[in-house]
């Protein structure tokens, strides 16, 4: 896959309005649309590097594909996680560890988003007790793909019979 400039320059465009949304900006109010775009981006990405090794083999190796998703997101959230931990042991009760202790496994295990989901309700924590709330999206980004790629390998092989 070539270098896309673009692709990048709307990365960039994505990642911006978001922290310019968390940093307090009321131009940019609407933060959930860089994590959209950058949804959007990663989505034609990936699916483009999926048809494209469908096209050019006529398969597609999901161990390889997943190694290097681990490869590129596993660093991150690990170096977040450590130093987020502690955050929270420095300034968080026994009570909120325990809590920040299992928002820790549903982050490893792509699950924030649906473990946010079930514990969100009128009496909910503020959510600066939860460092971990915006691995939502990225749960949302490894979801994706799990379900994608099987998705793609399941039409390009109908397709072809």
């Amino acid at each position: 896959m070539t270098y896309r400039p673009e692709v990048d320059g709307l990365r960039a465009i994505a990642v911006l309005s978001v922290l310019f949304y968390h940093a307090g900006f009321t131009l940019f109010g609407g933060g959930y649309v860089g994590v959209d775009v950058f949804f959007v981006i990663s989505g034609y990405l990936i699916t483009s590097l999926i048809v494209r090794e469908l096209a050019k083999t006529g398969g597609f190796r999901f161990g390889t594909f997943y190694l290097r998703r681990i490869r590129r997101l596993f660093p991150a959230l690990m170096n977040t996680i450590v130093f987020t931990w502690v955050g929270a042991f420095l300034f968080f009760s026994p009570a909120q560890l325990q809590d920040f202790g299992a928002s820790t496994i549903a982050a490893v295990t792509s699950i924030s988003n649906i473990y946010f989901w079930f514990e969100a309700d009128y009496f909910d924590a503020a959510a600066v007790t939860k460092p971990l709330l915006h691995t939502w999206s990225l749960s949302v980004e490894e979801q994706f793909y799990f379900i994608w790629p099987a998705l793609l390998v399941f039409v390009f092989a109908k397709l072809r019979n």
